[in-house]
């Protein structure tokens, strides 16, 4: 199998070209290498003969369509997004243009292909998109895949549309897609300005550990290589229109994460005083959600899926990876608004 992979040199879609290329697969990885974007994430990937790279914005039309061409993949897998809440707030205009735009451009481009193509049964064209498009909950509840969108920061609202936008070309021209949506992602190559990077990094360097508000705020953490293993399985064995919530079934507080983190570095890098007494609670994100939670059994039920690293497993793994790849994190720490506070300008 052949897939296109946009996005394929982040952070999740990284995850999903090396796992598919372990599997045997053939992918073709799309990317326009723009602030977040890092070849070094998949460069045990690129030493195999079933791995291609393309430079190509999704914002380019022209560019993608030569891309199918050229390629003639069996299945898409769309990742490329602008993804960081606080970049969105500063800057609505990139996530409007990549986002939306950039989703139009791909569901056209594939339709084109899949069209001269004759329609294959088999091809399919898999969105990956977020729990944020559903917006906030409270203290109990979770989210399923039939929840109302409400999203409440431009990020968010650029992803529901783009949502929207590949259902529509489903029912409209019979586009054959899948949809997921997932809940909080962590894991190796994470992109130094979200959460845990920023406080593993924060700590190592001696530096104040920023944590919003009072820190009581509530994400489903998702261990990245198991979102990447449930968006392959959805690839393949998906029903054909429908759409899958993945979580990690770990629901923590940003400040349980943080304090986590910081135990776990005085085992493995201790230091003259405990990490947690620099942590230093900030003015909170505007419009911030309180709660996310996942409803998975949709994907358990139908596909037999079901995360396989608990919270602790993988922040554990994942703190001793930002301490054995000190030159991959170093090497991004000067790219545009890496260590700021962003977000600010609401």
């Amino acid at each position: 199998m052949k897939i296109l992979i946009t996005g394929g040199a982040g952070f999740i879609g990284s995850a999903v070209v090396r796992l598919a290329v372990a599997r045997g697969h053939e992918v073709v990885n799309v990317d326009a290498l723009t602030y977040a974007a890092c070849l070094d994430n998949v460069a045990e990937a690129a030493q195999s003969p079933n791995y291609a790279f393309a430079q190509v914005d999704i914002r380019d039309r022209a560019a993608l369509d030569k891309v199918f061409d050229e390629h003639q993949p069996d299945k898409v897998m769309h990742l490329a997004a602008e993804s960081h809440v606080d970049r969105s707030i500063d800057g609505p205009g990139d996530f409007i243009e990549t986002n939306i735009t950039g989703t139009f451009n791909m569901l056209e481009a594939a339709r084109k292909y899949w069209e001269g193509k004759g329609r294959p049964e088999d091809f399919r064209f898999h969105h990956i998109s977020t729990d944020e498009v559903f917006g906030t909950l409270g203290e109990t509840g979770q989210f399923t895949e039939d929840t109302p969108y409400a999203p409440n920061s431009p990020y968010s609202a650029s992803k529901a549309a783009s949502d929207h936008l590949v259902r529509a070309w489903h029912e409209t021209y019979g586009l054959p897609i899948v949809m997921t949506n997932c809940s909080n992602n962590y894991g190796p190559y994470h992109f130094p300005e979200k959460l845990i990077p920023v406080v593993i990094l924060k700590a190592l360097a001696g530096a104040p550990i920023p944590v919003y508000g009072q820190g009581l705020n509530v994400r489903d953490w998702l261990y990245v290589e198991d979102h990447a293993d449930a968006l392959l399985l959805v690839l393949e064995k998906g029903k054909l229109g429908r759409s899958y919530n993945i979580g990690g079934e770990n629901e923590k507080t940003n400040i349980d994460i943080v304090k986590t983190i910081c135990a776990i570095l005085d085992e493995k890098r201790p230091g003259n005083d405990k990490y947690e007494e620099q942590i230093t609670y900030v003015t909170d994100r505007p419009g911030h959600d309180l709660r996310y939670a996942i409803d998975p059994s949709r994907i358990r039920d139908e596909l037999g899926w079901r995360p396989s690293v608990t919270v602790e497993e993988g922040i554990e793994k994942t703190v001793q990876w930002y301490l054995d790849n000190e030159e991959w994190w170093r090497a991004l720490q000067n790219r545009d608004g890496v260590g700021e506070r962003l977000g600010t300008k609401a």
